[in-house]
């Protein structure tokens, strides 16, 4: 990190159950952290620890880098409108929280006449990864804040991914959430399935850890550059045919299972008609 990168001071608003172990790994930097949250009693931990508490936002704003990690898109436009009547020209606001997929976009427009730029950095890996600096964020910003924050966001991150300008880092982890939310689904109507014909659920979830553990989960199939069907010659071809045929005969087995159980399996029903076009392979009956 250079010398200049160094002397940035930071600046955290909100410290709840994302922002706070966040914000604690950014207590010895080197150019100093000012905090603010609503309630005083979130900012003692912090206080404790060596960083400047502010008495409010705009107290904030003479940070050069300040990290926002509120509730909703509603408080993340207040608060930028809050910083911006103070900040100076260079100050980069970088946001946490998963916003509207075009307000990063639409802020970062509206700020670049003043000089300041606007980063949507959205995170993947909750409290516990903020804490031991193993977050996962996805950035949405131009050249210059991008090289401003990474060294920033390095303190509570290991992997720190450039999605585009702003906005993208909110489309990406968009798409993240939902990958994961509809995971989740698939495991409620997996248990459906399971209980209606005399498994432990329990045990079911122990292989379910176990297995994704070793084979990586949905991501391992997160491979290609693109969504278009594959060619014959391509490296993935017959690896993703073998993976289709035996999602197949296995979706058909557990839908057959289910019927005779009396369970409905919806999203079996759609992974079986969906799955072989999604990994660019041709369906079976094709």
């Amino acid at each position: 990190m250079s010398a200049a990168l160094s002397d940035l001071k930071v600046g955290y608003i909100g410290l709840g159950n994302q922002g706070a172990p966040m914000a604690k790994r950014l207590v010895d930097w080197p150019g100093g952290l000012i905090v603010f949250d609503v309630r005083t009693e979130a900012m003692t931990p912090l206080a404790e620890l060596g960083a400047e508490l502010a008495d409010d936002i705009t107290e904030v704003s003479k940070a050069d880098v300040i990290e926002v990690t509120v509730l909703n898109d509603e408080q993340v436009r207040d608060v930028v409108a809050r910083l911006a009547e103070h900040a100076k020209p260079g100050t980069v606001i970088a946001i946490h929280s998963t916003i509207e997929p075009n307000t990063a976009a639409e802020l970062a427009e509206q700020l670049r006449p003043n000089g300041i730029h606007i980063v949507d950095a959205p995170v993947s890996g909750g409290a516990g990864a903020a804490a031991k600096g193993e977050l996962a964020v996805m950035v949405g910003a131009d050249d210059d804040a991008y090289e401003r924050v990474k060294p920033v966001f390095k303190r509570w991150a290991s992997m720190v991914v450039r999605a585009g300008g702003p906005g993208a880092g909110t489309r990406m982890k968009l798409a993240r959430n939902m990958l994961t939310y509809i995971g989740f689904a698939a495991a409620c109507e997996a248990a459906k399935l399971a209980e209606a014909t005399g498994i432990d659920l329990q045990k079911l979830g122990r292989v379910v850890r176990h297995s994704d553990a070793q084979s990586g989960g949905p991501g391992a199939i997160m491979v290609r550059d693109d969504t278009a069907p594959l060619q014959a010659d391509h490296f993935l071809y017959n690896m993703f045919l073998h993976t289709r045929g035996l999602a197949e005969k296995d979706l058909r087995l557990a839908l057959g299972l289910g019927e005779a159980a009396g369970v409905d399996l919806p999203l079996a029903e759609i992974t079986l008609r969906d799955l072989a076009a999604g990994l660019g392979v041709p369906h079976t009956k094709e």
